[in-house]
């Protein structure tokens, strides 16, 4: 039996070839070093984040996620929900807070799931949580520090948390001004983590990056430039849609401002299934579009015994 277990949204970016099937990667062979033990909702559907918001009316954003959680409540029964998906983590609890705090929209949203056929019938029963809430609250740092084979050391992050994973609920005991926790796993696995670094809760743009590039953009230069001006080797990040933006569009800006970015964007489950004795290919290295060298360079360390 493992140590601890969950009921697992995986997310639509999780999928193999989706953007952040590498970031699914280094959950699970950080999850198995941790013990941990991820039971992924039967038959889930999309959370309707981005998509949600474009007219579509918010009983039907919040009846989809209330399948996904009314179906956890059947198949998980007892066990908190865990994403890994910033969206997706904020949508569901967007979700559960709203149903919780609305009889009405509850009933409706309930009476919906009938109508479509489905013997469902969301009642609120388990907590919402995010990955990072589970390491930190559930573990807490020097229990994950124990797997710790390889160190990080020599290697400087600059620790981009982003916007959902931090307003508006965040991390138990965070500032949402400058949350802390995303160094303070970068230092559990040896890294040099930057905590002067400016930008840590800049919003990268979202879905502008396909709307209006040139807002987006201009937030992801600054997010680039200061990790650059404080020395930087890499970015690390909780959220999918964060490293994708902040990783992927660094050619057009270089293009648009003259720039000549090049900077790895991490997901914080790389470095500990590195730290954890993982291979490049078990941390998804193999899966970035600007290669995580110097992090490849310690996966293909031998492991001390």
């Amino acid at each position: 039996m493992a140590r601890k277990e969950y009921s697992f949204y995986p997310g639509c970016t999780s999928e193999r070839r989706s953007s952040a099937s590498n970031y699914m990667v280094s959950v699970e062979s950080m999850c198995k070093k941790l013990d941990i033990k991820l039971n992924e909702i039967p038959d889930w559907n999309c959370c309707t984040a981005s998509i949600g918001y474009a007219e579509g009316g918010e009983l039907p954003r919040h009846v989809l996620n209330a399948r996904n959680l009314a179906i956890s409540e059947q198949a998980n029964k007892g066990q908190d929900v865990v994403a890994t998906c910033a969206a997706c983590w904020l949508g569901a609890k967007e979700t559960k807070e709203r149903l919780m705090h609305n009889s009405d929209l509850l009933a409706e949203t309930n009476e919906a799931l009938r109508e479509a056929g489905m013997n469902l019938q969301y009642k609120g029963e388990q907590e919402i949580r995010h990955m990072v809430e589970v390491l930190i609250e559930d573990l807490g740092y020097e229990e994950l520090k124990k797997p710790m084979v390889r160190s990080l050391e020599g290697i400087k992050f600059a620790g981009y948390v982003g916007c959902q994973t931090n307003r508006p609920f965040g991390i138990a005991g965070e500032s949402f001004e400058n949350p802390k926790y995303l160094d303070k796993l970068v230092e559990t696995v040896g890294g040099e983590a930057l905590d002067k670094y400016d930008q840590k809760v800049t919003c990268c743009g979202g879905a502008l990056a396909f709307s209006e590039p040139e807002k987006s953009q201009a937030q992801i230069k600054n997010i680039i430039e200061s990790a650059y001006d404080h020395g930087a080797d890499m970015i690390v990040t909780p959220c999918p849609v964060c490293q994708m933006n902040v990783e992927i569009y660094q050619g057009q800006i270089n293009k648009r401002y003259g720039t000549k970015f090049n900077i790895p964007v991490t997901y914080y489950s790389q470095l500990m299934t590195v730290a954890y004795g993982g291979s490049a290919k078990d941390a998804g290295l193999d899966g970035q579009v600007i290669r995580a060298t110097k992090l490849e360079e310690i996966a293909a360390k031998p492991v001390k015994k």
